[in-house]
């Protein structure tokens, strides 16, 4: 290792920056210019040499404080697990040397020695991927967690060379190094899927992207080191990295699949060309060119190149290397792949692979690497089914075989178990494997596959096998194997050791979850998902007792301990995963069980449904559970459904006992976090599955909120419970002696071993003497770890190995035990329900054969009774009603039944015969045109009437819509509006940079230049208004004027109006017809003949309809007539009139109905075939026999009937006479209503088809002359046709031309809005030129001493730096070649036209400083406005260059444009006259023809012409009408043009008139100015400087008199404050007053009283005396107050106007005056306060 300082130097700014998952950027952070410096001068002080101590990197078992437990408690001894399905688990250091991932560990592995050396990961949160250097020196390890980094140890010293910080936020999914090895890509996993690229020797960040998806795999190009490439879920990503003047860029170009199925891509290959290969999941390879597929690579035939997945790998010796899922490698012609050319989407490059090695059965490569020896063929491959294999991939016949180098559980471990005296281990895992390892020698000692996986492991105790090899495990088709570890007789035990199957039992129907054994050996329980726990007697074989239901599958068997025997007896605690918990006492081995089933009903248990109280929890006081988000949003719910319903507990993991009837349990999901100590009720009424217990107590397990614990352990000493967590970490609790539990779980020792994210620790074990703890997860990982330190652990045991049982004695006689391979085989419960069965059905059968056998003698017998009933007469013979009424009955309802349940199965079948006769029936219709019509014939009258054929296509054809055919308009993009690009436009010229101009100095002191300034200000300003003034109202005055081309609306109505009129005047534009127009016009016709085809065929056919149900009317008529006659005597019998039948022509349908009669002769000579071999002979002779006695029994029974008739005749009374004259009336009369009947509605049937007959041959003259009319839109439709493909070419032509027209047009608005903006930028700078020379004027008087000094220093030419580029813009030339950013005129001082040089860097003497500095910034000013009028002039000439070139290429498609429309208009007419030429047939009656020669009409009718009548009159009319109007209109003629004369002499006058002032104006100026100028200009240029100026001493001005105002509003506020203080004493002054005033009243009523009892008083002594000498103070007293009230007042008065306020009366009143005749107190002369202001 390095020094430790060395190390300390890596920790740059930049990697600080980077830390607590900041993402880093590829440029500097914004610090200090010094800052910056250190930090790049400490960058590149990164040393070659430098590295970091792995001591001080590396994770560490965490123990709590105050835990007296040591942290190497535990040392890691061996890893017998390899996690196989991970990606890219395996890389190569050396040609011996193997270095892959094991869970929190890097496992370095000697191929040759199989020892192991260890690194462990630097954060505890996993490793995420792994990447060896070209050189083989360094290799990257890329971490998981918060922030994770990726540290690069070098190679063969293991020291941390560089930590790479920053790259992701939680983990890393990928990492490789480029092929140079001086870059390093990562890529993280979700949720920033970022794309990092390293210069890992400096720890820097060159570039990053950030990414959609999850990558599997990133590599960098061999033969282009700019090329990257990304693969993983259904995408691929092809990365271009760029040079910038920043760093490093990624470009994305993302891989479109196309026609191909999107695919997630394992393996991707770089080829020399640019093109990459990759893989597939259906086993085919993609070869990509850009981002799309060029070509699927695939076997002949379309056979897949792999099956499976498949993954390229390797390109040597023109060899495309790729290996499958299949376990095969194979090689490909890499010439003919790199030669394929695609000749469309969707290509398939068929090849044959060149050579193939297949590895091995059950192999599936996930990846290679090759080995380091230069030149080697030899390759690692990593197996998914657990292992590491050599292979030579030279494909030569001395090729060596495929040797496996490691052998391992594939996937989750399912089971684990140690010896009971031994150190070995048994394991199994879903791989179908068991295997047993020797901890000592840190080996496999022997292993067995098996068809199905293992899913559950016990080893047995010596009580069941005293030499300690027996193994129990359970499958996953619910089959338990009873396996013996032994040594083969007569070898060495540590070669020859094997597994051999001592039982196969098959106990449950799905997968084995938990086996247990009774610590005394007796019994075996095994426990299963399909909620069953079997019970089984163990001894030389196990024997099945029975098994019981539990409501939820089977988590773990545990049996009570020795120490509960005395209380409860042995007892099985099984815990559900659904959350319960049952105890159920041991079964009775001598009891009896039931032949039926295997069930024990009876056996006694004990329920307890787990029921969640973490809602309502308190926890102790000073504990924190820290939450994280989602247990804060569980908590959330669980708050919101309390009071409703309970929260369902999550699963159960684990527990164990702890008292009698007692046990803890450990839940994950929201009840994680605690420990649960729970009891069974003495309750146990209720159901299993609706049980809700609470526990009665629980423990706090720190930071397990998301971290429940998934299995626990005792060591044998019982002074530590060993946990295997949810996140793959083991945790050690201390326990006290005596305790079953530790009574905190707060204080713990922790490692992190397995993968934290998929590593559930869910196996762990302490060996028979606690000197090995084992742990296995599901990342495949099995770990075993000392207790003592490896030296010590090595040189104690270097020399031993684990004790393998020996062979027993018997054990060549003893046979080999019958394994259940079938995994559809039944259950033992199930074969004893089978057999069971299988038993009644055999009973059920012989009792079945008994009846039959019973049933036949009772036929026999019941035939000799119906045959001697057949024997005697007729009169007593009984019928087979009367024989067994009963039995007939029930045969017939029987029959029923029999038919309809017939029926019902045969529905679907008769629906789907009846629907193919009617397709069948319906295309034979359509196929034959004799059964498409019919002929309806009259009964009497003969006539016929048949019906149109219409074809099946022409009938049933939809209705086209002129909407279908039309082309719906194509959708343009909406064009940007010119408004849009103007202010755009105008925004980029405001952003133009432009000089900064320096403030003008201070104005002191200068208030008649003020004056004067403002006054010109003040005139300009009305100038310009006025000018304003004017230009609107020019702008209002044009706006009004009319155009040239102006017409009034009024004739343009009356235009339009005449247009429409004038039929024969108007020209009117040929129509433009095409040759679909003719087809709908044709389709139009076509349905309008058919539709009334088949209207009448419809009419046909329900008069066809009627005469079928005249025809069976008639037929039943006869059958009345018929029964009428047997009544009448032959003399008055009616004939009936001649029945109508139905002709085969007017039924055609009845061709395709086949009778049974039709399917008798169809069948008759395949039956006579069948017969005549079948048929004995003799039996045709005895079926005619039996015909001909039945024919004479009818014939006997006829004579029988007659012969009674006529008897009866002979013997009737006159009464029954008379009664039979009457019947004779009665029937004839209903003969003659019949007949009438039947002839009145033959007679109405042929009428109505006569009427019909009529209706049709009108039908059918229209229809001839629509067959016409068809005939010429024919011949119209080939004329059009043939100038359709002509007429499409040149539309197509027209229409793109008309776009770019659109388009340049478009162009050409814009471009005009840029030139007026660039034209008004020039005009403003041109006038802030002028204005700055006219500032110049004003600032250097006419006689100023300097004027013409500073006249030739402000004009001096610009001699300064072009500015740059843009800014912040990095220099491309170096300092040396900045001499040729200056212009033409680089001297330092300027000559003057006339060649004489000025000094414009020094103050002339007596020239004023502040003078010559404005002159030179207006310089400045002057040369930044011409420069920005060359560029503006630049810009705009650019503009026009461009308008113009549009311009004539507009001119130049406008001429196609109507060379096209010419063409187009040509063909048009060559269409109309080809059209014209198309003869028409027009039929005509003779009084139609008026062309007559000589009173008769010609032979040739060529030149007549063919006019309707009403339109000739109209016509005639239409003359007249336009005789008025035509003189109407030439008097408004006349008035119109006399109307234009004046106008156009108006006109004139005007125009001489304006010439006239302007030639004023023009003089005007003359005279003023001596030349003509732009008034507008000069007025705007006149004051603007001025103006200027004038603002902006108007923002000093505003600013200082803000600053005053400013302090006079304190000052207001001061006084405000002041006034307010006085207020307040005047307020109490006022209230004195008030109380004065009160007291002054009162002293004047006592006053006047006493004066008039002094006039009452004749005597005056010295009382009175002092009395007055009292009135006369108090009366100056009341004087003095009321001057003071009235000073008051109008001090109040005086306030109130400054808007004082004045405060409302207190309540508290002044003290009273005192007594009249003592001393007042003076207030003369003293003055108020608030008045002496």
């Amino acid at each position: 290792m390095s020094d430790p300082n060395a190390g300390g130097t890596s920790e740059t700014a930049s990697q600080k920056s980077t830390k607590d998952g900041s993402l880093p950027t590829g440029s500097s952070p914004q610090l200090p210019e010094m800052q910056q410096e250190a930090e790049e001068e400490a960058k590149q002080q990164l040393s070659a040499h430098m590295s970091y101590k792995y001591e001080e990197l590396r994770s560490r078992a965490s123990v709590s404080p105050g835990l007296d437990i040591p942290e190497d408690l535990l040392h890691l001894s061996h890893s017998f697990g390899f996690d196989s399905r991970r990606r890219a688990n395996l890389g190569v250091l050396d040609d011996s040397t193997l270095i892959f991932i094991a869970g929190n560990l890097m496992v370095l592995l000697d191929v040759h020695a199989q020892e192991q050396r260890f690194l462990r990961s630097s954060g505890g949160g996993g490793i995420g991927a792994i990447a060896v250097h070209p050189s083989r020196e360094f290799f990257a390890v890329a971490e998981k967690g918060t922030s994770p980094d990726i540290i690069v140890y070098e190679y063969p010293s293991l020291r941390p060379g560089r930590i790479l910080r920053g790259g992701t936020r939680h983990r890393y999914s990928c990492v490789s190094f480029n092929h140079d090895g001086s870059l390093l890509a990562s890529v993280g996993g979700e949720p920033d899927f970022l794309l990092t690229l390293w210069d890992w020797r400096r720890e820097e960040v060159q570039s990053f992207q950030a990414t959609s998806q999850e990558v599997h795999r990133v590599s960098f190009s061999h033969y282009d080191q700019e090329l990257l490439t990304t693969a993983g879920c259904r995408h691929i990503n092809f990365w271009k990295l760029s040079t910038t003047f920043t760093g490093f860029k990624l470009e994305k170009l993302a891989g479109h699949f196309g026609n191909s199925v999107a695919s997630d891509i394992e393996g991707v290959l770089e080829l020399p060309d640019g093109e990459v290969v990759s893989g597939t999941e259906w086993g085919n390879l993609l070869l990509w060119d850009g981002n799309s597929i060029k070509a699927e690579i695939c076997c002949k035939d379309g056979r897949s190149c792999h099956s499976g997945t498949a993954q390229p790998f390797a390109l040597e010796g023109g060899k495309l290397l790729t290996f499958g899922s299949d376990g095969a490698v194979r090689s490909w012609d890499f010439e003919r792949i790199s030669s394929f050319t695609c000749d469309g989407g969707g290509s398939r490059l068929e090849v044959e692979p060149i050579n193939e090695l297949v590895v091995g059965r059950h192999v599936c490569l996930s990846s290679v690497v090759k080995s380091s020896l230069p030149g080697s063929s030899v390759w690692f491959a990593q197996d998914s089914n657990g292992g590491i294999w050599n292979l030579d991939l030279s494909f030569s016949p001395s090729a060596a075989d495929p040797r496996r180098l490691l052998s391992c559980p594939s996937g989750p471990i399912k089971g684990l178990d140690v010896s009971k005296t031994s150190h070995l281990m048994a394991t199994t895992a879903l791989d179908c494997s068991v295997r047993v390892f020797d901890l000592l020698a840190k080996r496999e000692v022997t292993s067995s596959c098996f068809n199905q996986g293992g899913t559950a492991l016990s080893w047995a105790p010596l009580t069941v096998n005293q030499k300690g090899g027996l193994l129990v495990t359970g499958f996953e088709d619910g089959v338990v194997r009873l396996l013996e570890l032994r040594a083969d007789s007569g070898v060495s035990a540590e070669e020859h050791t094997r597994l051999h199957l001592k039982q196969a039992l098959k106990p449950h129907s799905a997968a084995v979850t938990a086996v247990a054994f009774q610590p005394d050996g007796h019994i075996l329980a095994t426990g299963s998902e399909d909620q069953t726990v079997f019970f089984f007697t163990v001894g030389e074989a196990c024997h099945p007792l029975g098994f019981i239901h539990v409501p939820g599958p089977v988590q773990a068997l545990e049996w009570s301990p020795d120490s509960h025997l005395p209380q409860n007896g042995r007892r099985l605690l099984i815990l559900c995963r659904s959350g319960h918990a049952l105890e159920v006492e041991s079964p009775d081995l001598e009891a009896e069980r039931s032949p039926q089933s295997f069930h024990l009903p009876e056996l006694p248990r004990r329920c307890f449904g787990f029921s969640s109280i973490t809602s309502r929890m308190k926890r102790p006081a000073g504990t924190s559970r820290p939450q994280t988000e989602r247990m804060k949003i569980r908590r959330e719910e669980v708050e919101k459904q309390e009071g409703e319903k309970p929260q369902p507990p999550g699963p159960l993991l684990c527990g164990f006992y702890s008292e009698p009837g007692q046990f803890w349990l450990s839940m994950g999901g929201f009840d994680s976090g605690y420990l649960y100590h729970c009891k069974f009720s003495e309750d146990q009424s209720e159901e299993p599955c609706r049980r809700q217990d609470e526990p009665f107590d629980f423990l706090l397990v720190s930071g397990a909120d998301d971290d429940p614990i998934c299995s626990m352990t005792f060591s044998s000493s019982r002074q530590l419970l060993l946990c295997g967590m949810h996140s793959g970490t083991i945790r050690v609790y201390p326990l006290r002696p005596g305790d079953l539990a530790p009574a905190d779980m707060q204080a713990y020792w922790a490692l992190s071993v397995h993968d934290n994210h998929y590593g559930h620790l869910r196996h762990i074990r302490c060996s028979f003497d606690d000197l090995f703890v084992l742990t296995a997860g599901d990342d495949g990982n099995i770990f075993s770890f000392s207790r003592v330190p490896p030296e010590e652990s090595q040189r104690g045991l270097q020399r031993q190995r684990a004790r393998i049982p020996s062979p027993r004695a018997y054990q060549e006689t003893e046979s080999s035990a019958v394994d259940i391979q079938d995994p559809e085989a039944f259950s033992l419960e199930a074969a004893k329900q089978k057999q069971d069965q299988d038993l009644l059905r055999r009973k059920a059968d012989q009792k079945a054969a008994q009846t039959r056998i019973q049933l036949a003698e009772l036929r026999e017998k019941f035939k000799l009774v119906l045959a001697e009933n057949q024997h005697l007469p007729e009169r007593v013979r009984l019928t087979p009603e009367e024989l067994n009424p009963l039995l007939y009955e029930k045969a017939k309802r029987m029959t029923a039944e029999r038919v309809m349940k017939v029926r019902q199965q045969m529905a679907k079948e008769q629906e789907r015969c009846s629907m193919a006769l009617r397709k069948l029936q319906e295309w034979s219709k359509s196929s034959s045109e004799a059964l498409s019509v019919i002929t309806v014939v009259g009964v009497r009258s003969g006539i016929r009437v048949s019906t149109y054929h219409v074809s099946a296509n022409t009938e049933h054809r939809p209705h086209r819509r002129a909407s279908a055919t039309e082309a719906p308009p194509d959708s343009e993009e909406p064009e940007a509006d010119p408004a849009d690009s103007a202010a755009t436009q105008e925004a980029a010229e405001k952003q133009v940079p432009r000089p900064p101009v320096p403030p003008p100095p201070r104005v002191r002191g200068r208030g008649q230049d003020t004056v004067r300034l403002r006054k010109v200000a003040e005139r300009a300003e009305r100038v310009r208004a006025t000018m304003e003034r004017r230009r609107q109202e020019w702008a209002r005055l044009y706006a009004e004027k009319p155009q040239e081309d102006f017409e009034d609306p009024l004739d343009v109505l009356e235009i339009q109006e005449a247009k429409k009129n004038i039929g024969d005047v108007i020209v009117v534009k040929p129509p433009t017809m095409c040759a679909e127009g003719k087809k709908e016009e044709w389709n139009a016709w076509e349905e309008k003949i058919i539709q009334q085809k088949s209207e009448m065929n419809r009419r046909i056919t329900n008069l066809r309809d009627a005469k079928i149900r005249l025809v069976s009317w008639l037929s039943a008529q006869a059958k009345r007539l018929q029964k009428i006659h047997h009544g009448l005597g032959t003399d008055l019998r009616r004939s009936p009139p001649p029945l109508p039948s139905m002709s085969p022509e007017e039924m055609p349908e009845r061709k395709l109905q086949c009778s049974s009669a039709t399917l008798d002769g169809y069948r008759a000579p395949t039956r006579r075939a069948g017969t005549e071999q079948e048929v004995p002979p003799g039996a045709d002779s005895s079926l005619k026999a039996e015909e001909k006695d039945k024919q004479e029994r009818n014939e006997r029974t006829l004579s029988l009937s007659a012969s009674s008739e006529l008897r009866e005749e002979e013997q009737l009374t006159p009464l029954e006479k008379e009664l039979q004259q009457e019947e004779e009336i009665r029937r004839l009369h209903q003969q003659d209503t019949l007949l009438q009947q039947m002839e009145s509605s033959i007679s109405r049937f042929d009428s109505e088809l006569l009427l019909l007959r009529q209706q049709k041959v009108r039908l059918d003259i229209h229809l001839k002359q629509a067959d016409l009319h068809l005939l010429t839109l024919f011949q119209e439709t080939v004329i059009l046709g043939s100038f359709e493909e002509r007429e499409a070419s040149l539309q197509e032509k027209l229409n793109r031309i008309v776009e770019e027209r659109r388009s340049i047009e478009f162009q050409l608005q814009g471009y005009s809005e840029q030139l007026k903006q660039r034209r008004r930028v020039i005009e403003e700078l041109q006038e802030d030129e002028e204005a700055l020379a006219a500032d110049f004027q004003a600032s250097v008087a006419e006689n100023h001493h300097y004027e013409d000094l500073l006249t030739k220093i402000f004009k001096k030419k610009a001699a300064r730096k072009k500015k740059e580029k843009r800014a912040g813009s990095p220099s491309e030339e170096d300092s040396d070649d900045s001499l040729e950013d200056w212009d033409g005129c680089i001297d330092s001082d300027m000559e003057e036209e006339d060649g004489s040089s000025v000094d414009d860097k020094v103050c002339p003497t007596g020239c004023d400083p502040d003078l010559f500095r404005k002159i030179l910034q207006l310089r400045e000013r002057r040369w930044d406005l011409e420069e920005m009028l060359v560029e503006a002039g630049k810009s705009a000439d650019a503009l026009k260059k461009e308008s113009d070139g549009l311009i004539t290429k507009g001119k130049v498609l406008k001429s196609s444009q109507q060379r096209i429309e010419e063409e187009v208009e040509l063909i048009n007419k060559d269409k109309l006259q080809k059209m014209k030429q198309v003869e028409v047939v027009v039929p005509f009656r003779l009084h139609q023809i008026q062309f007559l020669s000589n009173g008769s009409v010609p032979s040739d009718l060529s030149e007549a012409l063919v006019l309707d009548k009403s339109e000739m009159d109209r016509l005639r009319r239409r003359v007249q009408q336009l005789q008025v109007e035509k003189e109407a209109e030439e008097g408004r003629l006349l008035q119109a043009q006399r109307q234009r004369s004046r106008l156009i002499r108006e006109n004139k006058e005007m125009t001489v008139r304006l010439q006239e002032l302007e030639k004023q104006c023009n003089e005007l100026m003359m005279l003023k100015y001596g030349r003509l100028l732009d008034v507008e200009a000069l007025l705007s240029m006149s004051g603007q400087k001025k103006l200027d100026k004038l603002k902006e001493e108007k923002l000093l001005l505003e600013a200082e008199h803000a600053k005053e105002l400013k302090r006079w509003k304190a000052k207001v506020e001061e006084a405000r404050h002041a006034l307010w203080d006085a207020t307040e004493q005047n307020t109490g002054v006022l209230r004195s007053t008030v109380h004065l005033t009160d007291q002054k009243k009162e002293l004047r009523s006592k006053l006047s009283s006493r004066q008039k009892n002094m006039d009452k008083l004749q005597f005056q002594d010295h009382r009175r005396l002092e009395d007055r000498e009292d009135i006369r103070k108090l009366q100056e007293l009341v004087q003095a107050q009321e001057q003071q009230a009235q000073a008051l007042l109008r001090r109040i008065h005086l306030l109130s106007s400054k808007e004082g306020c004045v405060l409302p009366p207190e309540t508290t009143r002044l003290p009273p005056l005192a007594p009249a005749h003592g001393p007042l107190p003076s207030t003369r002369g003293r003055p108020l306060r608030g008045h002496d202001d």
